[in-house]
């Protein structure tokens, strides 16, 4: 039972079952933003669910924000419920007016850093910490990469490149192996380089006047990239999924 939207889970009896619950990832901030955090990823087998309904929320994504708002920190993803399984939706990134030493927003993985901050920390059992920022006012690269399910966001380096989004994590709860929950890429002052997406849906980041953050894919809960300039938006988180699988002859 695949859910991309929010429903219920109606077993003709209690059981067990297997399940992969991702919430929506966040948006990337703006103006030289980190990427945002992927959403929190959990699975499990063995897991005992109740006869009738079975709430499922599917977390949406963070919402992309402008470049020249005041602040342009990104928006968090949303929860995704399977039950009574919460992941946590996936921190922003954080923007370039927040100012000196801003940290990117907490989540189920963290939001990257913008002007030299340090990556929002993840939840554990869920993702992984931002990318931290050595951009600053004088060196303005860029942002942090957003953490993903797999491996913390990438720091962003100096008058060289903005720090890449962190992995995702691959299923086969679906019957085929497929990797979700990349953070976002952090955005880039022109010429550096971009921070590329993580694997498994994560959006890349801006660069320059021009450069708009990329949108995250949709239900994978992956994290947008940052925005380049104030004159750009930046990239929105990916909204969540809900797998629930079980053994027919478990009589669920």
């Amino acid at each position: 039972h695949t859910f991309k939207t929010s429903g219920t889970f109606t077993p003709n009896s209690a059981g067990n079952v297997e399940y992969l619950v991702i919430a929506g990832g966040g948006s990337g901030g703006g103006q030289h933003g980190g990427g945002g955090g992927a959403g929190g990823y959990r699975t499990a087998t063995g897991f005992i669910v109740s006869e009738g309904a079975n709430t499922v929320t599917v977390g949406a994504g963070g919402a992309a924000v402008s470049g020249a708002a005041n602040p342009n920190t990104g928006a968090n993803g949303s929860n995704s419920v399977f039950s009574t399984i919460t992941s946590i939706g996936g921190g922003a990134g954080q923007g370039w007016s927040q100012g000196n030493g801003a940290t990117g927003n907490t989540g189920g993985s963290g939001g990257g850093a913008s002007l030299n901050g340090a990556g929002g920390a993840g939840t554990s059992g869920q993702g992984n910490a931002g990318g931290s920022s050595t951009s600053s006012s004088t060196f303005p690269n860029g942002g942090g990469g957003g953490g993903g399910a797999g491996s913390v966001g990438g720091t962003s380096i100096n008058l060289s490149r903005a720090g890449n989004g962190g992995s995702g994590l691959a299923s086969s709860i679906s019957g085929t192996s497929v990797t979700r929950a990349g953070g976002g890429g952090g955005a880039s002052h022109s010429p550096h380089a971009i921070g590329t997406g993580g694997s498994g849906g994560g959006g890349n980041g801006g660069q320059g006047n021009s450069g708009a953050g990329i949108n995250a894919t949709i239900n994978t809960g992956s994290g947008g990239g940052g925005s380049g300039s104030n004159t750009t938006l930046s990239g929105a988180g990916g909204s969540g999924i809900v797998i629930v699988r079980y053994l027919i002859s478990s009589g669920v």
